[in-house]
């Protein structure tokens, strides 16, 4: 495991932005989970490439490149961890309640997209559950926000923000136990 700080929000945002890659940080980071999470790899690819991501002709500095490969170590460090200390990268909770509801709007839609980026054939086996959790996701991203009672919403921003958070870890654990080799598990 590495022992450099997480990669926050702020980081990856500055980032995002420099390279110009027309998607907010919450949407980059749910594509990239996305991928990991549906069995996706990327080798020695760098994740602009595995995500088809373009930057406006910007070529990545090594600062950027570097971020985004760690990024993509603890994305998946974390959905692996057995701690469930996986969490989606989104706005601090001192923003605004719309900001934070609108990119955990773009994480899903990011997962989603990511998600399919994986393309593999242990989505067709998945659970009742983890399609659920899918549809659930779609519905999230499709979402526009009638906002009301502040310390409601904040409170619905969280428990929505904890289904995402455990339904990323468990469309992790299910693809990865799917692409297994036969014969590694005891009978």
């Amino acid at each position: 495991m590495s022992t450099a700080e997480p990669i926050n929000y702020a980081d990856l945002d500055a980032s995002v932005r420099r390279l110009r890659l027309g998607v907010e940080a919450s949407e980059l980071h749910g594509s990239l989970s996305g991928f990991l999470a549906g069995g996706g790899t990327l080798g020695k690819q760098s994740p602009i490439e595995v995500l088809q991501l373009e930057g406006e002709g910007v070529a990545p500095a090594a600062a950027d490149s570097a971020l985004l490969r760690e990024l993509a170590r603890q994305a998946e460090s974390e959905l692996a961890d057995s701690d469930l200390s996986f969490e989606p990268l989104l706005p601090a909770d001192d923003r605004p309640l719309t900001e934070r509801a609108e990119a955990l709007v773009d994480w899903c839609r990011g997962f989603l997209g990511g998600f399919g980026l994986a393309g593999a054939p242990a989505h067709e086996q998945l659970s009742d559950e983890a399609r659920e959790i899918l549809r659930d996701f779609a519905a999230i991203a499709a979402s526009a926000f009638d906002f009301g009672d502040e310390s409601e919403d904040e409170d619905a921003l969280i428990e929505v923000h904890e289904f995402v958070r455990m339904g990323a870890m468990l469309l992790f654990a299910e693809c990865r136990s799917a692409r297994q080799p036969p014969g590694s598990t005891l009978h």
